[in-house]
């Protein structure tokens, strides 16, 4: 593998033309994979203007609107790494209530959110309907190994060094999670499209040699 040095601008333009050369009629599912020091949220959030652009419908969800009760988190205590890597995201709602519904023949339609992880209670939103060549915009962390079913996952990568810097105090003990994920699922690998984040200004595009 090589990098390839990208301004943030143009590594948008290139996920989005990815994203919108697929079939106009089809459904993707697009997650954008990336510890938070990373910021997954920040870069699905920018790919929804220009997909608009182009013409496709795009709904966000985000997989922190996905975690599982507070009891069930907690359950082992509030900062344990292996329960962070398999317990807390709900993986069962969200293909249920996000995914599941975009395959062919799907529904089409989608719950944006499912439980409020701070007031620890569902969120009571409502199903939002996908029109047909629309685009779900996923981000979250630990995305990858679950068996999500999506077209599309783009991985924000950092080294460890990065990670440690750019992760609060406060979120020192995720650090073990993140780096059994590179062991186990090796997202450089598993994803379809890597960008390596370490300094946010000068991101780098991750290519097959």
């Amino acid at each position: 593998m090589r990098a390839r040095a990208i301004t943030p601008e143009r590594a948008v333009e290139e996920v989005c033309d990815r994203i919108a050369g697929a079939p106009s009629e089809a459904w993707q599912r697009v997650a954008v994979d990336g510890a938070p020091a990373a910021e997954p949220q920040g870069f699905a959030d920018a790919l929804v203007g220009p997909l608009r652009a182009a013409g496709r419908d795009v709904v966000r969800v985000s997989a922190r609107d996905f975690l599982r009760p507070a009891s069930l988190r907690y359950e082992f205590g509030r900062e344990d790494p292996d329960v962070y890597y398999d317990e807390w995201l709900d993986v069962g709602g969200l293909v249920r209530e996000v995914l599941g519904p975009l395959e062919p023949n799907g529904s089409g339609k989608v719950l944006p959110s499912l439980w409020d992880s701070e007031l620890d209670r569902a969120t009571r939103a409502r199903y939002t309907a996908v029109q047909p060549g629309g685009v779900l915009l996923l981000d979250g962390a630990l995305l990858l190994g679950r068996g999500l079913p999506l077209d599309v996952v783009v991985h924000l990568a950092m080294s460890p060094g990065a990670l440690a810097r750019r992760t609060p105090d406060e979120a020192a003990w995720t650090l073990p999670a993140f780096a059994r994920y590179e062991r186990e699922v090796e997202p450089l690998r598993a994803a379809d499209v890597v960008l390596k984040v370490d300094d946010p200004r000068r991101p780098a595009l991750v290519e097959s040699v």
